[in-house]
């Protein structure tokens, strides 16, 4: 069943920004996910994947708390945009080519991923290169 793009914009609207949607769901847990966890793959993670499955690996690596509220994530319609680069650490060593990113509900282990998505341009991590993914990175709900 395909969505309406209003719903899948209200779907992100809920996960990244913690806005309820009216009658349907809020976010009153009695402890929300106050951020989420944005993590660089060298492969896709699939969809029975986790956060560690194909997990970038160089040295020094490590995912980037991102708010869920608007000044974490811009969306419009059905597209969501980190509202400020995302920079991960610099490397220190080890060489690899990060071709996804993901989104999810630990800064490490093998935590429940949400959304993942082909970066492009790829990114080629060697010694001295810090990884970045811009404000045009975007996720899209279908």
């Amino acid at each position: 069943m395909t969505q309406t793009t209003t719903a899948a914009g209200n779907w992100l609207k809920l996960f990244l920004n913690a806005t309820a949607i009216a009658n349907i769901a809020d976010n009153a847990a009695s402890s929300p996910l106050t951020n989420i966890y944005v993590s660089l793959h060298t492969s896709s993670p699939g969809t029975s994947g986790t956060q560690t499955t194909n997990e970038a690996a160089y040295t020094s690596y490590a995912r980037v708390a991102v708010a869920r509220t608007s000044g974490g994530w811009t969306i419009t319609n059905n597209v969501a945009n980190p509202v400020a680069s995302i920079t991960f650490p610099a490397a220190t060593g080890g060489s690899e080519t990060e071709t996804f990113m993901g989104i999810g509900s630990l800064v490490s282990g093998a935590g429940v991923l949400y959304w993942y998505g082909a970066i492009s341009p790829t990114i080629a991590v060697s010694n001295g290169v810090t990884p970045s993914l811009t404000t045009a990175t975007a996720i899209t709900g279908t």
